[in-house]
């Protein structure tokens, strides 16, 4: 994420500043830490965007994964239905039925699993990266202020 890079030069630019002995501050070039400011507004609304994008994403995998199981259980059934109706192959129809419900619900959960946790990762970068900012905004603001 471009907004990462971005926040990775106001560091270096913050720990290349000159220091003011025994006060724990620095001193900055101002228009070069405006400068890294602006373009952080400009690139928050492409990752907001971004998790937006995810999110839609992971709610439309789910709910193709739902479709996907809800056809299989739908085509475990049918074949159920067809299996009972001929006599000597009806214990094997109900195994067979059983081992298909099972394996689209194992192929639902995993699914599911899987995009909950891209999504959840995908969302916690982007959380974390736009706490640092708020962070370092507030800090730099603070000094500003100061």
């Amino acid at each position: 994420m471009e907004i990462l890079a971005i926040l990775e030069t106001l560091e270096e630019l913050v720990e290349k500043s000159v220091g003011i002995p025994f006060s724990g501050r620095c001193l900055t070039d101002r228009e070069e830490l405006l400068e890294i400011i602006k373009e952080i507004r400009l690139k928050l609304p492409d990752d907001i965007k971004q998790a937006k994008w995810v999110k839609e994403e992971r709610q439309r995998i789910l709910h193709e994964a739902q479709k996907e199981a809800e056809n299989m259980v739908k085509d475990a059934e049918k074949k159920i239905t067809t299996l009972i109706n001929e006599h000597e192959i009806t214990k094997k129809a109900y195994e067979q039925a059983n081992d298909i419900i099972a394996s689209a619900q194992k192929t639902s959960r995993e699914v599911k699993s899987g995009v909950m946790e891209y999504a959840d990762e995908i969302l916690a970068k982007i959380e974390e990266g736009l706490i640092k900012t708020t962070e370092t905004i507030r800090s730099n603001r603070s000094e500003l202020k100061q």
